[in-house]
C-alpha cells in the first residue's frame, strides 16, 4: 500500500472512530466500507463492534468482537468493548471477566475500572466496589497532584489521600475530580453527609460532570434518600436509556419509595432485552414479593438460580417466604453450592441461612441450628455490634428524658397527630400489628422508616465534628422552633409513603425505641405502639433470620439478650416518664384474642373499631418485611412455642437476658 493510500486509509478509519458517539449508524457504514477493502483490519472492526452496541444490536456485537478478541487477544480495548455488549445481554459474568483481563491486559483504563466497581456494587461488595472506583479515578487523572492521592486511596491510605485532597482544594477550591475523589473517600467511610456535599458542590460548578451526579445518586440511596436520588438518576437515564447499572438503580430508587409497580416495570424491561441476569431477576423477586405476587417472586428467584447456581440471596429469599419447604432436589443443590471452597462471603451465609431453614422443616434442629450458627458468625465477621455503645444509650437516654425534661417542653413540637409508630425488637409481630390497623379505613400502612434514625444519625454526626453535644443529649440544647422543625421534617420527608390519603400512617422502624425521646419531644401527638413477644421466641427467631440490613445485634445469642434487656428497661422508663403515651401488645395474648387486643389497640388510637381489621388477611397492600407472606393469612398459633425445639442450644440467649426473662411482660 502507498503511503498516501496508507494516509487516506488511516483518515477514514479515524473518521469512523469520531462519529462513534453521535452518529454509530454512520460509523457503521463507514466501517463497513473500509472492511470491505481491508476485511481484516482490527481498528475497523472494533470500530463496527462498537456501533453496532451503540445502536441497540449487542447480539450483533458480541459475535464481532468476539472474534477479534479470538484474534487479537492482547487487545484490551477490544476486551473492554466486549464487556459492554456482553452486559448489555445480560451475560453478567462473561463481562466481568472480560473487564478483569481488560485491565490485566492495561491497567490504566478508567472506563473499565468504573464498570469493574459498578458490577462489584451490584453484587454487594461494597469494599471491592471502592477499591476499584479508586482505581478509576488514578487511571484517569494526569494532574500529578491528584495522582498521588489517588495512589494512596489504591493503597487504602485514606488519611494520606484525604490530607493531600484537602490541600489541593485549599489551593484551588474548584477543583471538581479533586472533590469527588474526596467524596469517594467518604463513601468508603461510611461518611455519606460529607460525600454529598462535595458531590452537590461539584455539580453545582460542573452540571454536566456524570460521574459526579451518578456517585451522589449511590451516596444518597444508600442513606435511603431515594426522593432525593430520584432526579439525578432520571437525568442519567435521559443521557442513557440502556446503561443497566442507571437503570437497575432507577427501579431500586422507585421500590424504597413504594413504586414497586414502576421498579418491575424496569426490571421486566430490561430482563426482556437481556434475560441472563440474575441479580435482576433476584431484584425482580423482590419486589414482586413486596406487591403479593408470590409465585411470580418464586419463579423470579428460581431463574435467578438458573443463571447463577450459587447466588445465595435467591436461595434465602425462597425460604425467607415462609409458606413452602425446599425439595430434596433443592436441599441438595444447596449443600452442593456449600461444599465448594469459591462460594465465600455474603452467598456462604445466604445459603447456611437457607439450609438452616430447610432442616428446620425437616425438623432435623440439630443440624438446622449449626447452619444458623455458621451464617450468623459470616455475618456478625462482616458486621461488628458493639453491645456497650447501646447500653451506654440506654442509660444516657434515661438520664436524659425525664418527666421534668418533658413537662417543661410540654407544648412544644408539631401539631400533626398523623404518625403512628410501632416500635420493639423485629420478629415480635409488628408487621401483624401493622396489616390489623392497614386492614382500618384510616390508617395507612406504609414500611419501616429510616427519617427519625437519620435525624438522629445528624446529631451524632454534628457531635464527631465538634459542633454539638453528644446525642441524644444535644436535644436539650433545641429551641421550640428547631424542635418543631424537626417534627415538620419527620412529616414532609414521609409524604412520599402516604399513597392513600388516609389521616394516620404507620412507620414500623422497629428500633425507633432507641429515639423515643427524640419522637416524643417533635412529634408529642403521634402514637406509639410496643409490639412484645417472649424474649426466647423473639430472640431465637431474630437470631435465624437473616436482615437486609440493620440489627447487627441479632447475629449473637448473648447480644440479643443484652439487647432485648436494654429495650425493657428503656420501654419501662418512658411508661414512668410518659404514663399512658406507649401502648403495649403482647403478641401471644393478641394471637390468643385476635378481637379483644384489635379493640383496645384501636380505642387506644381513639377510631372506631372497623369488622375489616380482624380480616386483615385480605387487604391487599404491599409489606416489605420478613412477615410479608405471614400476614397473608389468618392467624395461627403454631409459632407461639417453636423456639422450644431449639431449647438446648438457646443457654447463651437465656442466661444474657437475666431477670428480663422473667419480668419481660411488666
Amino acid at each position: 500500500m502507498s503511503e498516501a493510500r496508507t494516509a487516506s486509509f488511516d483518515e477514514a478509519v479515524a473518521h469512523a472512530r469520531k462519529m462513534l458517539d453521535r452518529r454509530p449508524d454512520l460509523a457503521e457504514q463507514q466501517a463497513r466500507a473500509i472492511l470491505g477493502q481491508a476485511p481484516a483490519e482490527p481498528r475497523t472492526r472494533l470500530i463496527l463492534g462498537a456501533a453496532l452496541r451503540r445502536q441497540g444490536r449487542p447480539d450483533a456485537a458480541r459475535d464481532t468482537l468476539s472474534s477479534l478478541a479470538r484474534e487479537q487477544p492482547r487487545s484490551a480495548e477490544t476486551r473492554l468493548e466486549l464487556a459492554m455488549a456482553l452486559a448489555a445481554l445480560g451475560e453478567d459474568e462473561a463481562s466481568f471477566a472480560s473487564l478483569r483481563e481488560a485491565v490485566r491486559l492495561k491497567p490504566a483504563m478508567p472506563e473499565a475500572w468504573r464498570l469493574i466497581a459498578e458490577h462489584l456494587h451490584l453484587r454487594g461488595d461494597a469494599a471491592g466496589a471502592d477499591a476499584a472506583y479508586a482505581r478509576y479515578i488514578q487511571a484517569g487523572i494526569e494532574d500529578p497532584a491528584l495522582r498521588a492521592a489517588a495512589e494512596a486511596m489504591v493503597d487504602d491510605a485514606l488519611p494520606t489521600a484525604e490530607r493531600l485532597l484537602r490541600e489541593r482544594l485549599r489551593t484551588h477550591p474548584s477543583d471538581v475530580a479533586a472533590m469527588r475523589m474526596l467524596a469517594e473517600i467518604g463513601t468508603r467511610l461510611g461518611r455519606y453527609a460529607d460525600a454529598q456535599g462535595l458531590l452537590e458542590m461539584c455539580l453545582e460548578l460542573a452540571p454536566s460532570f456524570q460521574p459526579a451526579r451518578h456517585n451522589l445518586a449511590l451516596v444518597l440511596f444508600r442513606q435511603q434518600k431515594a426522593m432525593d436520588a430520584l432526579p439525578h438518576v432520571e437525568a442519567l437515564r435521559a443521557l442513557d436509556p440502556a446503561e443497566p447499572n442507571w437503570r437497575l438503580l432507577h427501579a431500586s430508587c422507585l421500590s424504597l419509595v413504594g413504586d414497586y409497580a414502576g421498579a418491575v416495570a424496569i426490571f421486566e424491561e430490561a430482563l426482556a432485552k437481556a434475560p441472563r441476569q440474575p441479580r435482576v431477576w433476584l431484584s425482580l423477586g423482590h419486589a414482586l414479593r413486596t406487591e403479593g405476587r408470590r409465585a411470580q417472586a418464586v419463579a423470579a428467584y428460581k431463574q435467578a438460580l438458573a443463571y447463577e447456581p450459587s447466588l445465595g440471596d435467591a436461595y434465602w429469599s425462597l425460604a425467607n417466604l415462609k409458606t413452602e419447604p425446599f425439595t430434596d432436589e433443592e436441599v441438595t443443590a444447596i449443600e452442593t453450592q456449600l461444599a465448594l471452597d469459591r462460594v465465600v462471603g455474603e452467598d456462604r451465609l445466604h445459603l447456611n441461612f437457607a439450609l438452616g431453614k430447610a432442616l428446620e422443616d425437616r425438623r432435623d434442629f440439630a443440624r438446622s441450628f449449626e447452619n444458623y450458627e455458621q451464617g450468623a458468625r459470616l455475618r456478625r465477621d462482616l458486621t461488628p455490634y458493639d453491645g456497650d455503645e447501646f447500653e451506654a444509650l440506654v442509660a444516657r437516654s434515661k438520664a436524659m428524658f425525664t418527666d421534668q425534661f418533658f413537662m417543661a417542653r410540654r407544648d412544644w413540637g408539631s401539631a400533626s397527630d398523623a404518625p403512628i409508630f410501632i416500635v420493639g425488637l423485629p420478629r415480635s409481630g409488628s408487621t401483624l400489628i401493622e396489616q390489623i390497623l392497614a386492614s382500618h379505613s384510616q390508617i395507612e400502612g406504609t414500611m419501616e422508616l429510616p427519617e427519625i434514625g437519620a435525624i438522629a444519625r445528624r446529631f451524632v454526626r454534628d457531635a464527631m465534628r465538634g459542633r454539638g453535644d453528644p446525642y441524644p443529649e444535644v436535644i436539650s440544647s433545641l429551641d421550640p422552633g428547631s424542635v418543631s422543625a424537626l417534627g415538620d421534617e419527620f412529616l414532609e420527608r414521609t409524604k412520599v409513603q402516604r399513597k392513600l390519603g388516609a389521616a394516620f400512617f404507620i412507620d414500623k422502624m422497629p428500633n425507633n425505641f432507641h429515639h423515643l425521646g427524640l419522637i416524643a419531644l417533635i412529634l408529642p401527638k403521634a402514637r406509639v405502639i410496643d409490639a412484645r413477644r417472649h424474649p426466647m421466641a423473639a430472640g431465637f427467631s431474630a437470631f435465624k433470620q437473616h436482615f437486609a440490613q440493620g440489627h447487627n445485634f441479632s447475629y449473637d445469642l448473648s447480644d440479643i439478650g443484652r439487647y432485648y434487656r436494654g429495650y425493657v428497661e428503656l420501654m419501662a422508663h418512658f411508661d414512668a416518664v410518659l404514663p399512658g403515651r406507649v401502648h403495649r401488645v403482647i403478641h401471644e395474648a393478641l394471637v390468643d384474642d385476635l378481637e379483644g387486643e384489635a379493640r383496645r389497640l384501636l380505642a387506644y388510637l381513639r377510631l372506631p373499631f372497623e369488622p375489616g381489621c380482624l380480616e386483615f388477611h385480605r387487604t391487599e397492600r404491599a409489606v416489605r418485611t420478613a412477615s410479608s407472606e405471614q400476614v397473608r393469612r389468618p392467624i395461627f398459633r403454631e409459632g407461639l412455642e417453636h423456639w422450644r425445639n431449639f431449647e438446648p442450644w438457646l443457654f447463651p440467649l437465656a442466661e444474657a437476658l437475666g431477670p428480663a426473662l422473667q419480668t419481660w411482660r411488666d
